[in-house]
């Protein structure tokens, strides 16, 4: 059975934003094939990978309010791994950096729970599993 004993959330300058309710990240690389005269399928071109991503935050307190400051402003921020401790959120680890917010949707208000926002954006830098900056 796994342990439900981490979570995504968004930091900015080592402060937590907002814990993030739903997160998909879009990865695209695409590759454009070259023929000659002679035979088709000869090699590719690999054109720049792009990382986007959609999440969806909870309207609850400032975060919101939080993260539509950082799309407005244009201020990059951190998607991160935070650890269960007891009843605190600790940080665990950086998955991706140097984030940007491209769109805000707010939800509806809704009456069984809170209402939700979901933020698209980009991703310019990630860290793998090595825990090394990777450039995009």
């Amino acid at each position: 059975m796994p342990d439900w004993n981490t979570r995504l959330e968004v930091r900015v300058a080592g402060k937590t934003v907002a814990p993030i309710s739903q997160f998909t990240p879009t990865f695209n690389a695409p590759h454009t094939v070259i023929h000659s005269i002679d035979t088709d399928n000869i090699g590719y071109v690999r054109q720049p990978f792009t990382f986007t991503f959609s999440m969806t935050i909870q309207a609850i307190g400032t975060a919101v309010a939080d993260l539509t400051d950082l799309a407005v402003n244009g201020k990059e921020f951190e998607v991160s791994v935070a650890e269960k401790k007891g009843t605190d959120w600790a940080f665990k680890a950086l998955k991706f950096s140097r984030c940007l917010i491209t769109s805000a949707n707010p939800s509806n208000v809704v009456i069984d729970g809170a209402p939700t926002a979901t933020f698209s954006g980009i991703i310019l830098g990630f860290r793998g599993d090595k825990d090394r900056e990777v450039p995009t």
